[in-house]
């Protein structure tokens, strides 16, 4: 499908080109003119190729995280993706109980969920099931995404609108915008309003008895459910919680009130306040996919490289020509990445935001930094601003305005030139909940864990682009290394 000729082999292997690109994203006052001979200006290609990550079941998924709900059933590149998130609300403190004693009349349930952005087609309604769960999950555990939970009788549905999720919510109890809400059966709701209590031995007593006679909710959409997106929810907002709607009569009087209480989901001291537990269990499926097609044509070098938020995919890049390369001064080497056309029409599915890109130690099974040019600082975080990665838009001659990630990789280079540091087998990928064995730079030897959150990288699946890789033939999307240097 994207086979290279023998004579696009061999220009893999070329030094120099010392032909300057016009569209280089290299523009700094601090780079000398590019004048043929004091300072040269080259690309070198390079060798992409595809993989899915092996190491997808073992993502995990925290508690303070944005979980992701529901499912995408034609992603023409990447196929298809389901979403469940398992979770617990429960009383802010105990003993609990509702005002008015015996006098307490049960009015309904909604579970009301935080709605914090979506991935994909939202014009397609899902239906959403709520279920209780029948399996325990532990407060003090954070789960991987390939993990499911035993569930029972479906507590309720609803088709959802992604469309109204930012409708305000009014009426008398509550003023509020960014709700998923689903009423809940009646059933529940006499259970947790009229039967259980606080006196000793039942469920309101203490968290125990609590977890022990209501585990959760589970949420996800029912089987065989349309839809085309995935949805963010945020279990710690204020906006999620389980509202128990009732009215009791008022001491010395005749006349009742209206109330509602919440349950909540709270990360508080494990020892001293309940604390909520929670598992975002989330499944791909690229059977049919074209990503699928690529994986198996056996092409060393691929055209295109299709890149997925965790749990995904990535690609791994290698630039045999950096190794033949003579000592020079690099003062400036920048691996630019672009996206290519999509004939799928499948716009609707947003880029990652952050895209990471790193070496692997095989011995140690890590990603690692970017020798001398990913850093981190003790007190500012990793330099991503000056080394790349988050995405950015760029207009490309003949194909308009793309969405592109470029990397500053000059003093790895240099590294390589000068020192013979090793010349890596690069990975580009789109991490959440992430980590990299990290070294400072030369001539730091010793290594450390830096760890990539959402806040720092992509929320969990939320992201996927296909991307221009070195096998694509000539055009100005193609991945390759430009190199501005001087001879010494």
């Amino acid at each position: 499908m994207r086979k290279l000729s023998w004579i696009a082999i061999a220009v893999l292997f070329c030094i120099f080109s010392c032909t300057k690109i016009d569209t280089t994203n290299i523009g700094s006052g601090l780079i000398p003119p590019i004048d043929g001979v004091t300072t040269l200006d080259t690309t070198l290609d390079v060798i992409s190729t595809d993989f899915i990550n092996p190491t997808n079941d073992s993502l995990k998924v925290y508690k303070s995280d944005d979980h992701v709900i529901g499912v995408i059933n034609n992603d023409p590149l990447f196929g298809k993706t389901l979403a469940q998130t398992f979770f617990e609300l429960k009383p802010t403190s105990y003993k609990f109980s509702f005002p008015g004693g015996a006098s307490v009349i049960p009015d309904s349930a909604v579970l009301i969920l935080s709605y914090k952005g979506s991935f994909g087609d939202t014009t397609v309604p899902q239906t959403w099931e709520v279920r209780e769960l029948t399996e325990s999950l532990k407060k003090d555990s954070a789960y991987p995404v390939s993990r499911q939970f035993a569930t029972g009788n479906i507590l309720g549905s609803k088709t959802v609108d992604i469309t109204t999720f930012n409708d305000s919510v009014k009426y008398g109890l509550e003023n509020a915008s960014n709700q998923i809400r689903i009423k809940l059966s009646g059933e529940l709701a006499n259970r947790l309003i009229k039967q259980y209590d606080s006196t000793a031995g039942n469920a309101y007593e203490n968290d125990s008895l609590f977890r022990l006679n209501f585990k959760g909710f589970a949420v996800g959409p029912a089987a065989g459910s349309a839809g085309n997106a995935l949805i963010r929810v945020n279990l710690l907002d204020s906006n999620t919680k389980l509202a128990l709607f009732y009215n009791y009569k008022i001491p010395d009087s005749a006349n009742r009130s209206t109330a509602v209480s919440y349950f909540r989901f709270s990360t508080g001291n494990i020892s001293t306040i309940p604390v909520s537990a929670s598992s975002n269990y989330i499944r791909r499926n690229y059977n049919g996919s074209q990503l699928a097609a690529n994986l198996s044509d056996n092409d060393n070098n691929d055209s295109v490289l299709f890149i997925q938020t965790s749990p995904g995919s990535f690609a791994t890049i290698k630039i045999p020509g950096l190794s033949s390369l003579q000592n020079s001064i690099i003062h400036r080497a920048e691996l630019a990445v672009y996206q290519a056309p999509d004939v799928s029409a499948s716009d609707m599915f947003a880029p990652p935001r952050y895209l990471l890109l790193s070496g692997y130690d095989s011995i140690s099974k890590q990603k690692i930094n970017i020798p001398n040019d990913f850093v981190v600082n003790s007190t500012s975080g990793a330099n991503i601003s000056q080394f790349g990665g988050y995405v950015i838009q760029k207009n490309i001659p003949d194909f308009g305005t793309v969405n592109g990630y470029v990397f500053d990789v000059s003093r790895y280079v240099q590294g390589i030139v000068t020192r013979k540091e090793p010349n890596l087998t690069l990975r580009l990928s789109a991490p959440s909940n992430d980590s990299l064995k990290y070294t400072a730079p030369y001539p730091a030897t010793t290594a450390s864990s830096y760890y990539l959150m959402p806040s720092i990288a992509n929320n969990v699946a939320i992201g996927r682009i296909l991307l221009a890789g070195g096998g694509m033939k000539a055009s100005p999307l193609r991945m390759r290394l430009r190199i501005i240097f001087s001879k010494i």
